[in-house]
């Protein structure tokens, strides 16, 4: 993500009251997006082989991963497209392999700049969130697309806290640029991401420990809070 040049007035209340407002707008929107694409369940046929069930197991889970990785951009996305800060993707590598990220104009207010750095995680969280609440024992259903969801959430959350401990990748990263937001080291940005993707995966394997779902909505509670900052 780009950076922001230190020009940049600073937001009046009003400003600030109207991007939290479209901030829990999005969250729920992509939230009940990323819900609303389970099916409901229907009984196997009798006829149903182990190899077909578990082919179409993977290619459902491998399903809701994808709609993990589209989630996450289209938060970024969405804000641009409020901010009107001409999006663009640009190609970019990590380490060699090939990727893409997505760009926007420069002269942001790191408001601003925070808030769309942070929304790909925003997007996660909050789906994570009705999920895990909704779905407490989704370890032991038979629903691989939702695990594919919840696992492309923690996975990402997690990659992404690795390359901002280790600060490499591209310059693009999201992590760097919400440091540079923030005013950060961006290994405090790690932090900040990585908190509620570890207690996400804890309730994922642990339901019954009501701490760790409490820590993550205050975790994730406190990563958007940081926009008033």
């Amino acid at each position: 993500m780009s950076n922001w040049c230190a020009t940049t007035p600073s937001v009046s209340v009003a400003g600030v009251l109207s991007v939290l407002l479209h901030t829990f707008a999005a969250i729920l929107l992509m939230a009940e997006l990323g819900w609303a694409q389970e099916p409901p369940r229907q009984p196997d046929p009798p006829a149903t082989t182990v190899e077909h069930r578990t082919a179409s197991g993977l290619g459902k889970f491998l399903a809701g991963a994808a709609v993990g990785l589209a989630a996450h951009e289209s938060g970024h996305l969405l804000f641009d497209g409020i901010f009107d800060a001409n999006p663009g993707i640009k190609k970019v590598s990590f380490h060699g392999i090939p990727f893409f990220a997505i760009t926007h104009d420069n002269g942001l207010s790191p408001r601003r700049e925070f808030v769309i750095d942070s929304a790909g995680f925003w997007v996660q969280e909050a789906t994570n969130e009705l999920i895990l609440s909704r779905r407490p024992n989704l370890r032991h259903e038979r629903a691989p697309f939702l695990k594919g969801l919840v696992a492309f959430n923690v996975g990402a959350s997690v990659a992404y806290a690795g390359a901002a401990f280790a600060r490499t990748g591209p310059a693009e990263r999201d992590t760097r640029g919400m440091a540079d937001s923030l005013r950060w080291k961006e290994p405090w940005v790690g932090v900040l991401i990585l908190i509620p993707a570890v207690l996400d995966a804890i309730r994922f394997y642990h339901p019954d420990q009501k701490w760790a779902a409490w820590g993550s909505r205050a975790a994730k509670i406190g990563g958007v809070v940081l926009i008033v900052r």
